[in-house]
């Protein structure tokens, strides 16, 4: 199979004391997202879209949150390694696309630098990234302002295979 899709998913409890890193971005916020590594909800929906793509399992799986060596590691860390994976097996990243669900703070200020971290880290091009923002209109834990999630997918090619 020459090209292959993969759909990643994470959500963290927004608490106070931690930083809020998204797509291995500083915000600004009274909250950051609670988790074993900085918690980047967009960097894990990343991440485990690509493990899906490859047939690799999930990010749970490769980088243990028993683990101690990832307690506070850089998520973009964690993308780094699932990229060398992705080039181990001889594939290379079409397109991602991406949506955060945050009912605050606002991140329209935020996406061109998310987009550009990302890209940096998988080192292809920023126009293969794409980052949406929405909220949930108040509705659910999101809503509620409990929490972040966000959504990936992404389009894989076997190397050599380009249409």
């Amino acid at each position: 199979m020459s090209q292959r899709i993969g759909l990643g998913y994470d959500v963290h409890r927004l608490v106070k004391g931690r930083k809020l890193i998204l797509g291995g971005v500083d915000i600004p916020y009274e909250k950051g997202l609670e988790g074993h590594s900085d918690a980047d909800v967009l960097v894990h929906a990343i991440c485990d879209a690509l493990l899906g793509a490859l047939g690799e399992g999930d990010i749970g799986e490769h980088f243990s949150n028993r683990d101690e060596k990832y307690r506070n590691i850089s998520s973009l860390r964690l993308l780094e390694q699932v990229n060398k994976l992705l080039q181990k097996k001889g594939f290379f990243i079409h397109n991602i696309d991406s949506v955060i669900l945050a009912e605050k703070p606002n991140l329209k200020s935020y996406k061109p630098k998310m987009k550009t971290m990302i890209a940096k880290t998988l080192m292809i091009k920023e126009s293969a990234v794409n980052v949406k923002a929405t909220t949930q209109e108040g509705l659910g834990a999101i809503g509620r302002q409990e929490g972040i999630a966000a959504y990936s997918v992404v389009l894989i090619q076997k190397r050599g295979k380009r249409r």
